[in-house]
């Protein structure tokens, strides 16, 4: 069979722009390996719930609180207004996401993405059958890369896939323990501590009936596994049933061409949409895949592949300087643990929980309250100066 776009890569970009494509009426190829879960906690804001159509049986927890933990253990409580965090396992989410997708009209294919192929019939993507072993190939006049942050897609095809830089993400998902003094299940735990984590931080996310625990780190020779065992006695969590471990790279920074200017273009964690600061990527990744899906129909329909620039055209658009304040921040906070210090204690302030979490749930800089702006921006160049000591009071 013979496709319009043969999408690599089923987790929430791809099958995402494989669904938006499949609604539009074109003929469209959904390439998954299967059995494989993306460590993640799991969080998706209100807009991707509304954005993206996701009904309630999907969320699996309800967070209506934040904590931020700091080195010393002090932690600041932000309760989320006006609504809540909703939690996904990506065991069950992504298959959703796909299932979608072939319910009105993506052919699901079950198997590895070898190559690209191109001769006088046009291209073919070049998989290996999962079911068989056998080496398949198939028409397509585009390709949607959405195969992660080592993508083989990127690699092969786009200036600059094979120099992604990226941090390892680890978590554990265990059985929740009931509610306690320590463990709250309506409640996301982000811990800032150099001992958890140097570069990044660590998280203890509710999911209903299991737990994430994890981190992340860009730092080659640190054991993650270690740091998740340190996690779980601190958090007291030591002794809940492991029920699955899983790790995986997890992209910086958008990369700077997301196409090859003939038949392909990437999504997702294969253009390098992962938030800085929070790590935040199922949102990302499905408009990443959103957009990829538009710049296809558009070359599609014009027969221009210079179309397929729209996709990152797109995206940037709308959320660059969200990526931009985020880098910055994890840049200036990120670095020790008496940074991170000051930070917990600058999310002590209600400016700053406010208009992160209106930013956060909305997924756009807020700039109704330009006195709130000053504020924080004063707070902030005091706290990263020293001139002021952190303060949880």
């Amino acid at each position: 069979m013979s496709f319009d776009v043969f999408v690599v890569g089923g987790g929430p970009s791809g099958a995402t722009a494989a669904d938006d494509l499949a609604r539009a009426g074109h003929r469209v190829a959904l390439l998954d390996r299967a059995g494989r879960i993306k460590p993640c906690g799991g969080a998706i804001p209100p807009r991707l719930i509304r954005d993206f159509e996701i009904p309630d049986d999907q969320l699996v927890a309800h967070i209506t609180t934040a904590r931020m933990i700091s080195p010393t253990g002090r932690a600041v409580d932000i309760p989320i207004e006006n609504g809540f965090v909703g939690m996904v396992d990506r065991e069950h989410f992504d298959e959703f996401l796909r299932v979608r997708a072939a319910e009105h009209g993506a052919e699901r294919l079950t198997g590895t993405f070898l190559r690209i192929e191109r001769d006088a019939d046009g291209t073919h993507v070049v998989w290996r059958e999962k079911a068989t072993g056998e080496e398949r190939r198939s028409a397509t006049k585009l390709v949607i890369g959405a195969d992660g942050a080592r993508s083989n897609v990127a690699r092969a095809e786009v200036p600059g896939g094979d120099k992604i830089p990226y941090v390892i993400a680890y978590h554990e998902i265990i059985k929740s323990p009931p509610a306690n003094d320590v463990y709250d299940p309506d409640r996301c735990d982000v811990i800032y501590d150099g001992r958890i984590s140097a570069d990044f931080y660590g998280w203890v996310f509710p999911h209903g009936k299991s737990c994430s625990v994890g981190m992340g780190t860009e730092k080659p020779g640190a054991n993650l596994k270690e740091a998740t065992a340190a996690l779980r006695r601190m958090s007291g969590l030591e002794g809940c049933e492991t029920i699955r471990r899983e790790g995986a790279p997890i992209p910086l920074h958008p990369m700077d061409r997301w196409d090859n200017g003939r038949d392909v273009v990437l999504a997702g964690d294969a253009a390098g949409v992962v938030a800085p600061s929070s790590g935040e990527g199922i949102f990302y990744a499905m408009v990443g895949g959103r957009v990829a899906a538009t710049a296809a129909q558009a070359a599609l329909k014009t027969g221009r592949a210079k179309d397929l620039k729209l996709a990152r055209k797109l995206f940037m658009k709308d959320h660059r300087m969200v990526f931009r304040v985020l880098r910055n921040m994890q840049d200036s906070y990120y670095r020790s643990d008496e940074r991170r210090e000051r930070f917990v204690s600058l999310c002590h302030d209600i400016d700053v929980q406010r208009l992160t979490f209106e930013g956060y749930m909305n997924k756009k800089l807020v700039f109704a309250r330009p006195m709130a702006h000053l504020r924080i921006g004063l707070k902030n160049m005091l706290h990263l100066s020293g001139l002021v000591r952190p303060s949880f009071t």
